[in-house]
């Protein structure tokens, strides 16, 4: 019987090996022309662009990605719902799944990537911000009973891993990663931040609390991997100094980049390639193992970041 892919990816982090996961999804199919629903993102991708999004898998994994991220950050039945699209939450994340197993098999690297389930406590967001909708946080027994369906449909569906993002409420992070961590799947959590108006980083969802009190909030037990994500290239460094205060661990980064533009999810003022790679080189150095990225950082950034830290890196795949 084959084993896991990630049994190859734990041991090379035990071993002090370097990991590249994917890049953005939801920005990437954006950029091809992917259908975007206004209020759950690209969600409905899966199934209304289904050769898009498999497309997406299998230039991150020939871009030399040994993760790969399913189409599943906004198919939680918390977005789903309020964009009246509740019915299709199994069929979406089924399908979503299934798509990046696919491109997986498709590039010949079924025993190297590994595919994560995203999993999120993304809420709708007010209408032409970047900021959710306080009104439709659910009461806390709604939102365990969310996050464990999620979660065991995300396992039964075929992915390797869970990968909890942008947990920046611990009041909704909590019982997301505890639903996670009740698989017995490897579990991965990457925070967010965004800066605050002294420039000290802030919870991207809770700025009343500090990054480091966010941190304190966060329960960790069972969880493989800790890091941060969708948070400026700028706030990754001081994050990963806070983090190794709490964590003793594999440490992840995968920041965005650039201004979030409406109506069209965009982001613009994106960082070069070349800045982004010296970045990621200096987080390494620091003792981040696994680098990505998320929002506005594609395949280009995802390619030059794995040529960079070869031979820690994936090996890219040849062919078209």
């Amino acid at each position: 019987m084959t084993s896991s892919p990630l049994n190859a990816i734990e041991r090379g982090l035990e071993a002090g090996d370097t990991i590249v996961i994917d890049g953005a999804t939801g920005t990437e199919l954006e950029r091809r022309g992917a259908a975007m629903n206004e209020k759950a993102w690209c969600a409905m991708a899966s199934l209304t662009d289904p050769a898009l999004l498999r497309q997406v898998h299998e230039d991150y994994i020939r871009a030399g990605a040994r993760v790969i991220t399913a189409n599943t950050f906004s198919t939680n039945r918390i977005m789903l719902e309020p964009a009246g699209l509740g019915a299709r939450f199994e069929a979406l994340n089924r399908r979503a799944v299934e798509l990046a197993r696919e491109a997986r098999e498709r590039t010949g690297r079924v025993e190297c990537v590994a595919v994560a389930g995203s999993m999120s406590h993304q809420l709708p967001i007010v209408a032409g911000a970047d900021q959710r909708d306080a009104s439709a946080v659910p009461p806390p027994d709604v939102a365990a009973a969310r996050f464990r369906e999620m979660a065991a449909l995300l396992a039964d569906s075929g992915v390797d891993l869970i990968l909890m993002e942008m947990m920046s409420d611990p009041q909704l992070a909590n019982p997301a990663i505890s639903a996670a961590v009740a698989t017995g799947l490897p579990v991965w959590v990457g925070c967010s931040v965004r800066p605050g108006p002294s420039g000290a980083p802030l919870a991207h969802t809770r700025p009343e609390l500090s990054a480091a009190e966010l941190l304190g909030h966060i329960a960790l037990d069972g969880v493989r991997v800790v890091g941060v994500m969708h948070s400026q290239v700028d706030t990754i460094a001081p994050m990963i100094e806070l983090l190794k205060d709490r964590w003793s661990g594999p440490l992840m980064a995968y920041p965005d980049s650039g201004m979030f533009k409406m109506p069209h999810w965009q982001f613009v003022d994106i960082i070069p390639v070349d800045d982004f790679v010296a970045q990621a080189r200096a987080w390494v150095a620091a003792g981040v193992q696994i680098v990505g990225g998320c929002c506005g950082l594609g395949i280009e950034h995802i390619e030059a970041l794995s040529a960079s830290l070869q031979p820690s890196g994936s090996a890219k795949v040849g062919g078209s």
